[in-house]
């Protein structure tokens, strides 16, 4: 560990961020202090433990940025934290965001579960999160059979079986009156924000209906669904306003854990909880105000926020722009100590099992790190392709710290359609990752790990030499049954590991997920048909530029016979050409595939 006592003499005790940095100069470590000084000098001066240890023993130097108040700092760190992805700030890492239901605005409104609502543009109607994906679907299809909303995404030209059934009212043939609709949506908002009279009404009487008409067998799943309707809302009634909506944020820690609770209260009753533990490395009021700010990245903010008193109330509220309060009394305080009890309770369950799991991975880590003659391995990259019978190239990579998995910095890659084999896949891969890597002076893996021997290596090691990057390289090699057999480390050298370690488990892991992000990308891109899946391969086109040239040309076909100043009237110049050559490619390739036929 380095002395950093002069250093730490000259920092001012004046708000701010700071940036800890390896020997290569990366930033590792972003945080922010009311009083920069006295928070940098805790990391030298007390005694460290767990992550934190690790952090410290990695610091070769650090920067300060001095701000003017407390808010510019945390608008400063959470901006480092984006741009850098420091590998010792890892909240959140599952990327995870939760489903909504969603009642559309449209003339003939459509009921549905939707994700990513911060990108949404239009103000339907929005309920939720629900962190139970299972209930939501079992919401919206419940009410989609209760009332015969419209169905399909675009009205079709003649009434479908929705119609025939009596699950929708045939908007695509009939005129449907503005009174009925209307009534319809009250009555499912209604129902949405917790008051099921209507729907029991109608399910009653639909059970009485299949009785009378001796199909019991209809009449017990209509009895089961009301059953779900009372259980649902039982579950959620807890004694507050009908008015009241917000969400609450309480936590409990020990031992370096901070396990977190959210409610989601929606019109007094309890929509949702949601909850999470991590490792701590900083002050539990940093790490806490760090993770509730990249929650609600992901999700809709409340119109009011309760949090513990630890957080700094008028700080967060500032930034996120709503009210930010804390309970001290009343109803509200003690739901919000029950939150702290199901945080408590929720780390005290798998509080041992969190501890073993880390015990395994830091020693499969430093096992790792001694094969290797490594000093330190803590965030691992792996890359793996994807193609069908030699078309229609992707690439995927994974990112592991610690062993854990940070889908939050997992990446897709569409591979030119000059590509031909597997090699050529992974050449351009790994140079576009590593280029973007120095380009933006971003935090480099400390090993890089294929699925594959001896060509896949000196492949990725002419890629990492030609951009002078120095990353270790090693290889996970199968035997002739495809089981994972050996390693090969950059010189080519064959590495043996137990099979029965959990060195080799956490590896098999690795190339397991690697394998199954990239087949699940191809599997999604051919999933969306011929006109999606093509234009899905061209570099640059998304979904905006599809729909342009969908809306220019009408089809693939016209899209084929365009010129390259036709396409450029849509694309600018270089997708332009990208998209023309890799058509005619495509043209190439069909017409020898019919020769051969």
């Amino acid at each position: 560990m380095k002395d950093f006592k002069e250093k730490l003499s000259l920092v001012p005790t004046k708000p701010g961020s700071y940036q800890m940095k390896d020997k290569d100069g990366i930033i590792i470590y972003v945080g922010k202090a009311k009083n920069l000084q006295r928070r940098l000098r805790s990391y030298f001066t007390r005694t460290l433990t767990g992550k934190t240890k690790m952090l410290v023993e990695n610091i070769d130097d650090f920067e300060y940025i001095v701000t003017s108040s407390e808010l510019e700092s945390l608008i400063l760190e959470i901006t480092l934290i984006k741009k850098y992805n420091p590998k010792y700030n890892i909240l959140l890492k599952d990327d995870k965001s939760y489903p909504y239901i969603e009642l559309t605005n449209e003339d003939y409104p459509r009921l549905r579960i939707i994700r990513n609502v911060k990108k949404k543009k239009n103000k339907n109607h929005l309920y939720g999160p629900y962190p139970n994906v299972t209930a939501a679907r079992k919401t919206v299809n419940m009410i989609n059979r209760i009332y015969p909303l419209r169905k399909c995404e675009h009205l079709k030209k003649e009434a479908c079986l929705y119609y025939h059934i009596h699950e929708c009212l045939g908007y695509c043939v009939k005129k449907v009156s503005n009174e009925k609709i209307s009534e319809i949506k009250k009555e499912i908002i209604t129902f949405l924000k917790g008051d099921s009279t209507f729907i029991e009404k109608k399910i009653i009487a639909e059970m009485e209906k299949a009785s009378n008409s001796l199909n019991f067998e209809k009449a017990l799943e209509l009895k089961n669904m009301l059953d779900d309707i009372n259980i649902t809302l039982k579950k959620q009634k807890i004694d507050l306003n009908k008015n009241l909506s917000f969400d609450l944020i309480n936590y409990y820690q020990d031992k370096n854990y901070l396990a977190v609770q959210i409610f989601f209260i929606r019109d007094g009753l309890l929509f949702g909880r949601d909850k999470d533990i991590f490792k701590t490395l900083d002050e539990p009021k940093e790490e806490l105000t760090e993770f509730i700010i990249k929650y609600y990245e992901k999700a809709i903010l409340p119109k009011q926020l309760y949090v513990p008193e630890i957080i700094d109330a008028k700080l967060l509220s500032d930034y996120l722009n709503i009210n930010v309060i804390t309970p001290y009394r009343g109803k509200i305080k003690s739901l919000f100590n029950l939150a702290c009890e199901n945080a408590k309770q929720n780390l005290e369950t798998i509080e041992e099992t969190l501890e073993k799991d880390e015990k395994e991975r830091l020693n499969a880590q430093r096992e790792l790190e001694k094969l290797l003659n490594i000093s330190e391995i803590s965030r691992i990259e792996s890359f793996d392709n994807s193609h069908l019978f030699g078309t229609y190239y992707v690439g995927g990579m994974v990112v592991f710290d610690n062993f854990l998995p940070n889908k939050s910095l997992y990446r897709k890659y569409k591979i030119a359609t000059t590509v031909k084999d597997d090699l050529a896949a992974m050449k351009e891969v790994i140079y576009r990752r590593y280029y973007r890597v120095l380009m933006e002076e971003s935090y480099k893996p400390d090993l890089i790990v294929l699925d594959g021997g001896k060509n896949q290596i000196i492949v990725c090691k002419e890629v990492l030499d030609s951009l002078n990057l120095k990353i270790p390289i090693v290889g996970l090699v199968k035997d002739d049954k495809h089981k994972t057999n050996h390693l090969l480390n950059e010189q080519l050298e064959e590495i043996v590991i137990d099979y029965n370690s959990n060195l080799f488990l956490y590896l098999s892991k690795i190339q397991e997920e690697v394998h199954r992000f990239a087949i699940s990308y191809h599997r999604n891109i051919r999933s969306k048909g011929l006109l999606a899946s093509t234009l899905d391969m061209v570099e640059g086109i998304g979904e905006i530029r599809k729909k342009e040239l969908l809306k220019k040309f009408g089809s693939l076909k016209k899209m084929k016979e365009a010129s390259l100043d036709e396409l450029g009237q849509v694309l600018n110049k270089d997708i332009a050409k990208k998209l023309y050559e890799y058509l005619k490619e495509l043209d190439k390739k069909n017409l020898n595939k019919g020769k051969e036929e």
